[in-house]
């Protein structure tokens, strides 16, 4: 369980989360959606401790911050490092000791290369293999069905509703609605700042048509 209470963020005058009062439960998948800019990942900060914020977050664990992975939309690796090597750094960050590597290496990546020489969805790939082997108790997704193909999409389902099953606490956003339907229980819209109220799986649909007619409000005739 992750409870947030009152939390807002500012960088400068600038207002990007608003009094934020919401509850991660264990056992279940929590989808975030909102446009570009809205706060999803100023918020996804904030629970990795990344931010400076007021407010409290709480949760079942002492160290929230060590039993949280957090997958970020564009991950960072270090220069002249393997995809093998990228996943000890973070295991031994954790004090995880992997065993058979190569078996558990379920999305066929080349470890022994340098993830320079990787694609762009290669790139996600390791990162969300690294993530998963440092047994976390929370996991925030950010955008993890970007970049990565229709076969990788498809194991990456099947590992949330795997989490899900572990009750582990899990917490994802995708522009990619129908990812989102298929595998949470609870949506939220975050828009200036402040989220909306939960939207349960029988909400899913309303919760799509709003958002396609509000993106279809704009005037497409002006590029057309």
């Amino acid at each position: 369980m992750i409870e947030i209470i009152n939390l807002s963020k500012s960088y400068g005058s600038k207002q990007v989360l608003s009094n934020i009062n919401i509850r991660f439960d264990s056992g279940k998948i929590y989808g975030i959606v909102g446009e570009n800019g809205a706060g999803k990942t100023t918020l996804f900060r904030c629970l990795a401790e990344l931010e400076v914020y007021d407010g409290r977050i709480q949760s079942d664990e002492q160290n929230l911050k060590g039993k949280l992975g957090f997958l970020t939309s564009e991950p960072y690796y270090l220069p002249k490092i393997t995809g093998e090597e990228h996943i000890y750094l973070l295991t031994d960050a954790r004090k995880v000791k992997v065993d058979n590597l190569t078996e558990r290496n379920i999305f066929q990546l080349p470890l022994k290369e340098y993830v320079s020489n990787y694609s762009t969805g290669m790139k996600k790939k390791l990162a969300i293999t690294a993530v998963l082997l440092q047994k976390n108790e929370y996991f925030i997704f950010d955008e993890p069905f970007n970049g990565i193909d229709l076969e990788s999409s498809i194991i990456f389902s099947a590992i949330l509703k795997k989490l899900k099953d572990l009750g582990k606490t899990v917490i994802i956003s995708s522009h990619i609605f129908s990812t989102l339907k298929d595998s949470c229980d609870y949506i939220y819209k975050i828009e200036e700042g402040t989220l909306s109220p939960p939207f349960a799986k029988e909400s899913f649909d309303e919760l799509e048509d709003e958002m396609r007619q509000k993106i279809l409000m704009k005037d497409i005739g002006k590029i057309l």
